[in-house]
């Protein structure tokens, strides 16, 4: 087989690779999913510590330890560790108020998402009809998910109260000193710097991010749209009944349309993003290398030229070209005038003519990125492999195959499947070059250029089907996850990671 390998032409080589890649996906994503377990077992391995260590706090814990259990901090304050247990026991006392005071009843609704919406009433003295709103589910829920977050945040700070006042107590009977105020303010500002540098981004990520995410798998769950709106109506629990919309499994036609559409539109997504991101590496990589070529002229103007492009914001480029391939468009006008065709050329108007002009579009305005970027891992590449290459005998083409690509790809692979993922998730390209246009009556708020991401867009803001549009979200999350980190964690960048050191 290796002998066979090395009597290929590059081209043949570059085919077998690529047939290679595809043939181990299946087995890659079954490696994935068959880690689970092995990852789950640890995971509750985890748990399982927790557990032993709370049972050993309250073994062997002292007085002022197990006071702990229900007044956080306090045996630290006893032991003269003032600024932690301080801290603790006013985490202690704002979750206490908190649900209380706000948290609480929001909880308890969580199961019904609320009763009563609103009453219709009538200003007795002026007879004008007045609306007075009580429940709303929308807030309920989220205020609900907040609230659970933040229990899961007193949970865990309850853990490393006992553990750290169980630690404090083995220190004194140990004899050994304790930590001071001082001592942990200056901890925190040298060798656990990273910890006090990254609690900021953190709840940022918690509170932007991954609170979402929940929150839009949540509503998947729900019969939320537009005949359901809050505050004037309430919506409730539907359990499965969304999936089974949009998997097909529905005895409604609606149910079929919506599995068609999502499959025809998950089919155009990948296939978008995959020429969306190779077209564009490989002619980036190619403008680069023409640029870098010993002999060109004027390096520093074709290089100024392109970024140039990038710095006209991406609105102003597509919304223009939109405009110039319309069926009335510029284009088609002169090349009717000069006579070249008899009818306007369906750009954006046709199926397969729209998806081929937004993969083209994309690589205008996508080159100068990819230029970019490979202009400066180009400059890095030593310049003895292609002296080298070169008294061997290599010509332009073997040594870019040898030389310049295997590196190119062991450097930039994490990019690429960055591009790749954000190609699936790509708004702007679509929605202001077609917006999803041209409409089709098989697929239901779709059209034939529409992404996931764009289907989304139109269910939520043009239909007001959240349950549905969450469900898609869920689906869409699925697949870029995995995909993300099946390529990343199978791509040489990770497993050879010294190679080109």
């Amino acid at each position: 087989m290796n002998l066979t390998y090395l009597k290929m032409s590059p081209l043949e080589k570059f085919w077998f690779n690529f047939k290679a890649f595809f043939k181990r996906l299946p087995s890659s994503f079954a490696a994935f999913f068959k880690a689970i377990p092995k990852k789950l077992y640890k995971l509750w391995l985890a748990f399982a510590g927790i557990f032993l260590n709370i049972g050993r706090a309250a073994r062997d814990g002292d007085w002022k330890t197990r006071t702990s259990f229900g007044v956080m901090g306090f045996g630290l304050i006893c032991r003269k560790q003032y600024l932690r247990g301080i801290l603790y026991l006013l985490f202690e006392v704002l979750f206490v108020l908190y649900m209380v005071f706000f948290g609480w009843k929001y909880l308890v609704k969580m199961g019904s998402l609320g009763e009563v919406a609103c009453v219709e009433g009538k200003d007795p003295l002026t007879g004008i009809t007045t609306y007075t709103y009580y429940d709303n589910s929308l807030l309920i829920l989220l205020y609900s998910l907040l609230t659970i977050f933040i229990m899961a945040a007193f949970v865990y700070m309850w853990y490393q109260n006992v553990k750290g006042n169980l630690l404090s107590q083995q220190f004194v009977e140990a004899h050994l000193t304790l930590p001071t105020t001082k001592d942990d303010v200056h901890s925190y500002a040298n060798e656990n710097y990273h910890k006090s540098l990254l609690s900021i981004p953190m709840f940022g990520l918690v509170v932007f991010t991954i609170l979402p995410i929940f929150f839009m798998i949540f509503i998947a769950f729900t019969n939320y749209d537009k005949a359901h709106m809050p505050p004037a109506e309430l919506f409730q629990w539907s359990g499965f009944d969304n999936f089974v919309t949009v998997l097909g499994g529905g005895v409604s036609s609606n149910s079929k349309i919506f599995a068609y559409t999502f499959g025809e539109v998950l089919l155009w997504t990948i296939v978008w993003a995959f020429f969306a991101t190779f077209t564009n590496y490989i002619l980036g990589m190619v403008v680069a290398i023409l640029i870098n070529k010993k002999g060109i002229r004027f390096k520093k103007l074709w290089r100024t030229v392109l970024v140039i492009t990038i710095a006209v914001p991406q609105f102003v480029s597509l919304m223009f070209m939109s405009q110039l391939l319309a069926d009335q468009g510029l284009i088609n006008k002169l090349l009717e005038k000069w006579g070249w065709i008899n009818q306007a050329i369906p750009f954006l108007t046709d199926g397969t003519f729209a998806r081929a002009t937004v993969i083209i579009v994309n690589v205008w305005i996508g080159i100068p990125y990819s230029m970019l970027i490979c202009t400066g891992i180009l400059m890095n590449i030593p310049a003895d492999l292609y002296e080298s290459a070169r008294i061997d005998g290599a010509g332009p083409v073997k040594a870019y195959m040898k030389i310049t690509l295997p590196y190119m790809l062991h450097v930039t692979t994490p990019y690429l499947i960055t591009q790749f993922i954000g190609n699936l998730n790509n708004f702007n390209v679509i929605f202001l070059l077609t917006g999803g246009a041209p409409s089709s009556l098989d697929m239901q708020n779709a059209g034939k250029t529409d992404l996931l991401i764009t289907w989304l867009y139109k269910l939520t803001v043009s239909e007001s089907q959240y349950g549905i549009a969450s469900v898609i979200g869920i689906f869409t999350f699925a697949v870029v996850a995995v995909l993300s980190l099946i390529l990343y964690n199978r791509s040489k960048s990770v497993k050879n990671e010294e190679e080109f050191m």
